[in-house]
């Protein structure tokens, strides 16, 4: 019976090949179907800076990714999404991707930014600057870090790791057989952003006693920047300035409803935007004023302009001029105000005057009051920080507030920049003083330098500052992401309104045949993780399918013999008498 089967099964397949292959097929499509690929996570990425300055191109110029997963640890990462940690983040492993053509970069943060520790928070502030530097078509991210990115991260570093002490056959079989990460955005490629507009805000106290009064113009810029703007909550430079601002705005409205303190001098208030991006706003505003009016305050007799700039911390306060002042003046007189309530009221501070010429060759301005000495304005910065070049002015470090647990020792400062709301309710009460005895000219009435006059009623309410920038930084005000019916905007001409009179609003827009700056889009994207096997698994699953077809052809052409040899092997031998 059996050598009959073998006999029907030999001639169906030999001589039947539409039999065979309707008999084989449905194994075929089993064996090759392709595995299905699993969503393994879903999470958004913020990408790198891009804009363009001044014609020059900065940040990363890509905005769509499509590509494998791998760490940098791994050998070869041409094409590859190349994912790593804050905590293992460098410049030299950065370039590394670049230089090979990473498909893309993903850093992952700290859920709690303020418990970085101090040295890598400084590294990464002092790095900020150099991914910004130049431009590169590679795509960067960065992603919050979750349990599930960060099972995606150790399953790749596993896998990118394994490959650098084994053989080249075990590599094989170890990058056939594991499981890899295919990461997708889901955004498309970046455009620039027509007609946005970057928006002022200017308030007014009017003195009283003359026409030509001379007007005291106090600055701050509201927006923030950093490597990624959705990131960029710029809680020291410049919330702690606008917070002061404010403040200082609401101490003197007080001052100015009384007839007896009253003074002689117009405040003007500024709440520029643009300033992270050479301060487009301030440049506007001063043209709208000098160049395209005939009466504007800033025409007229300004005593000086004071920039607040990130005064959110530090034990000393640095006056930054472009040309100092000549005794005699009001900008002078202001110096040695601030000299003299220091020392009078605050010891404890140190306070300097630093000297820097105003270098029109560079790129960026190194500090606001600069646009306004272009204009011959006399003007000065106010800052606990000693050099421009300090990188917490624009980094996405410069967050609220730190954690205790960041601090390496009990007499160490706390990790990367923030604000202390007791310093900065200090350093506004040592300008508030300083400017109350300029516009009272109470030095030259004989007036003690330890004489306060913002107490009790009329003090500085530290709760007022911490509220404005708990508020300011409850969501990043890049520059890109600030538009005129933005809520900061809306909310800062509302305080403004509280205080000051005749409030309103600029706009620029970048001039269409020669842009100052240019922004883009795409800066905020959902990113999925499929978990899929590597290319060379179906490489391999190609080759096995192709022998296991071939020695089933084999077998079948040759049925009657292969059947014969193994009857001949299974059948019992006849015992011999």
């Amino acid at each position: 019976m059996f050598e009959e089967a073998s006999e029907v099964f030999d001639n169906m397949f030999k001589s039947s090949f539409p039999l065979t292959f309707i008999v084989f097929i449905p194994a075929v499509l089993i064996l090759v179907s392709p595995l299905p690929a699993e969503a393994a996570h879903e999470f958004t990425v913020y990408r790198m800076q891009q804009y363009d300055l001044q014609g020059q191109p900065y940040g990363t110029r890509n905005a769509i990714l499509n590509t494998e997963a791998r760490t940098v640890e791994a050998e070869v990462l041409s094409r590859r999404c190349v994912i790593m940690r804050l905590a293992d983040f460098s410049y030299d492993k950065y370039q590394k991707a670049l230089r090979q053509s990473a498909g893309a970069v993903v850093i992952i943060l700290p859920k709690n930014m303020s418990a970085v520790p101090q040295d890598i928070v400084q590294q990464f502030m002092e790095l900020e600057p150099e991914m910004l530097a130049t431009e590169t078509i590679v795509p960067v991210y960065f992603a919050m870090e979750d349990d599930e990115l960060m099972s995606i991260y150790t399953q790749t570093l596993t896998s990118s790791s394994s490959q650098g002490s084994l053989s080249a056959a075990e590599v094989l079989l170890h990058t056939a057989t594991a499981n890899g990460f295919q990461m997708v955005t889901s955004g498309a490629q970046s455009k620039a952003i027509n007609d946005w507009a970057i928006t002022s805000l200017e308030g007014r106290l009017a003195g009283v006693g003359g026409e030509d009064l001379p007007t005291i113009v106090v600055v701050a810029h509201y927006d923030s920047f950093g490597v990624a703007p959705w990131l960029s909550y710029g809680a020291d430079s410049n919330g702690s300035g606008v917070s002061m601002l404010l403040e200082l705005a609401r101490l003197f409205s007080k001052l100015y409803t009384y007839k007896r303190t009253h003074a002689a001098y117009n405040l003007l208030f500024f709440v520029s935007g643009g300033g992270k991006f050479n301060y487009q706003g301030t440049k506007r505003w001063l043209e709208d004023n000098l160049d395209h009016t005939d009466s504007s305050l800033l025409q007229d007799n300004v005593a000086f302009v004071l920039c607040l700039d990130t005064l959110g911390n530090g034990d000393s306060l640095h006056l930054h001029v472009s040309k100092p002042p000549k005794e005699g003046t009001p900008q002078y007189a202001l110096l040695k105000e601030l000299e003299m309530v220091i020392m009078s009221q605050y010891p404890e501070v140190k306070f300097s005057m630093v000297h820097k010429k105003i270098n029109l060759a560079d790129d960026m301005l190194a500090w606001e009051h600069e646009r306004f000495g272009i204009r011959r304005l006399p003007a000065f910065t106010l800052s606990h920080l000693p050099s421009h070049r300090l990188a917490q002015r624009s980094s996405i470090m410069d967050v609220r507030s730190v954690s205790p647990s960041s601090r390496h020792g009990a007499g160490e400062p706390p990790a990367g920049p923030h604000v202390d709301v007791k310093k900065l309710g200090r350093n506004t009460k040592v300008v508030a003083e300083a400017l109350a005895r300029v516009i009272y000219n109470l030095t030259e009435k004989g007036a003690p330098g330890d004489l306060q006059i913002f107490t009790e009623q009329m003090q500085v309410q530290e709760e007022h500052l911490s509220a404005v920038v708990d508020w300011l930084t409850a969501q990043p005000r890049a520059a890109q992401l600030v538009d005129k019916d933005s809520s900061v905007v809306s909310t800062l001409e509302y305080h403004l309104g509280r205080y000051l009179k005749d409030v309103k609003r600029h706009y620029v827009k970048a001039d269409k045949r020669d842009p100052e700056f240019v922004f883009y889009d795409q800066l905020k994207q959902t990113m999925n993780a499929y978990r899929v096997k590597p290319a060379i698994f179906d490489l391999l699953l190609a080759v096995c399918i192709a022998a296991y077809l071939g020695m089933m052809y084999l077998a079948i052409q040759n049925f009657g013999v292969l059947y014969g040899v193994v009857r001949r092997i299974t059948q019992p031998k006849a015992k011999s008498h």
